[in-house]
C-alpha cells in the first residue's frame, strides 16, 4: 500500500488531547486519525472531474 504524509498545523492543546487520547486506547496518533478518517462517507469523484472546470 502506498502511503502519504499529511502535515498540519495544530495548537499544542490539540496535540496533547490527541496523543493523550491515542495513549488511552493504545494506539498510534496516526492510527487515531485514520479511524476518523474512515468514519467519513465515501464521496469519491471521478478523475475527469476533479480536472474540470467549475460550472
Amino acid at each position: 500500500m502506498k502511503t502519504k504524509e499529511v502535515h498540519i498545523r495544530i495548537s499544542e492543546k490539540r496535540f496533547s488531547k490527541l496523543k493523550n487520547y491515542a495513549t488511552l486506547k493504545e494506539k498510534t496518533v496516526t492510527q487515531i486519525i485514520e479511524d476518523y478518517i474512515d468514519r467519513l462517507p465515501n464521496t469519491e469523484i471521478d478523475d475527469s472531474d476533479a480536472l474540470s472546470p467549475r460550472k
